[in-house]
């Protein structure tokens, strides 16, 4: 499709849910058109659980590049780079990065979005996948656009194995510790190896004391959460105290990956975030993912919660945009999607507000 050419779908944001979501879209025959505002890959997260068969149930069907998105517990550039490489095999899927999507509107006939260097892109529909600070909710849900700072923030850090004399789990460890609480979590290494010794070893450790920090820093503003804590901007006083603090409460192994991550001074201080959603669509706009719900990730389900946005879309999108078929479709897919998600984030308030600090 041209610059000129309105499209079926736009879809803003082309990180993990806006592929998925095209991904699932692209077998039924709609021209998607993805719109992500920067080409940056390099983030640091927690973990992903990639369930088993994860693109034959988003496309109905076997896709080239399948064997790139292994399941079990994945890194965030392995999932991306896997689902970036099954969507340059759909023809009617349309990736443009650096596109800073401003605005969203909808009239009778069309959705579209205006961009920051001054274009009028329109589709028949346009779904948020733009994260949990998405341009794209300001549209559906105006009276209440901002995803709020749940009162804590989560300390992330990534070793390779080889470099922590320690023995690591096979899976997922859970621990809490006087104030702190803590998800450990063995990854594949670059080379996708399992094996002891060559895998990498994440861990994100929840603090509810560093409140003061963000806000001083301008991390956490009011209620809203503006940007995270790269090491850069982490006082070297803060990341002696984690030291003290790592050695202190967390025990062994965890203890040791935290500790060279601290003395590499690779950590990333993420403030949660939380949004239950009132609504999911508006007319020809909707929302999926961390645009259309942010649950703390203690809950775990962010990605699948994701992936199941992305196939319900598609299930109600099947048929097609004939007369208002798209607006009755979207909400048919609020019907299908809505108590889950908030569910799903209530389910992780009773954490945050047993946790979280104001």
């Amino acid at each position: 499709m041209t610059d000129s050419e309105p499209g079926d779908v736009i879809i803003v944001g082309a990180s993990l849910g806006g592929l998925m979501t095209a991904l699932a879209l692209a077998p039924h025959g709609m021209r998607i058109r993805l719109l992500e505002r920067s080409t940056d890959t390099d983030r640091t997260g927690a973990a992903l659980q990639v369930d088993d068969g994860l693109l034959q149930r988003l496309m109905g069907r076997q896709a080239a590049g399948t064997r790139s998105i292994v399941s079990g517990i994945q890194t965030w550039h392995a999932v991306h780079a896997g689902l970036c490489a099954v969507a340059a095999g759909e023809p009617n899927i349309r990736i443009d990065r650096n596109i800073r999507v401003e605005s969203v509107g909808q009239d009778d006939r069309s959705a579209w979005v205006k961009t920051g260097d001054g274009q009028r892109l329109s589709a028949q529909i346009v779904i948020g996948a733009d994260g949990y600070q998405s341009v794209v909710r300001r549209a559906v849900s105006p009276e209440r656009p901002d995803a709020v700072f749940a009162g804590y923030l989560a300390w992330v850090g990534f070793s390779q194995e080889a470099n922590v004399p320690a023995r690591f789990p096979r899976h997922l460890d859970m621990l809490d510790s006087g104030p702190y609480n803590m998800l450990g979590f063995p990854l594949p290494g670059h080379d996708g190896s399992h094996e002891p010794g060559r895998r990498q070893i994440g861990w994100a450790w929840y603090d509810a004391g560093r409140n003061d920090l963000l806000r001083a820093s301008g991390a956490v503003s009011g209620t809203l959460v503006r940007h995270s804590l790269r090491p850069a901007n982490i006082p070297e006083a803060v990341f002696a105290d984690l030291a003290v603090q790592a050695r202190r409460f967390w025990p062994s192994p965890w203890r040791e990956a935290m500790i060279e991550c601290i003395d590499r001074r690779a950590v990333l201080g993420t403030p949660v975030v939380e949004y239950v959603p009132d609504r999911l669509v508006s007319g020809r706009l909707a929302l999926m993912g961390d645009a259309a719900h942010v649950a703390t990730p203690m809950t775990g389900n962010g990605f699948s919660a994701a992936a199941r946005d992305a196939m319900a879309l598609a299930d109600a999108l099947r048929d097609g945009f004939e007369d208002d078929q798209a607006i009755e479709a979207l909400l048919e897919y609020q019907s299908a999607r809505l108590q889950a998600v908030r569910g799903l984030v209530q389910s992780g308030q009773h954490f945050s507000r047993s946790f979280g600090r104001d």
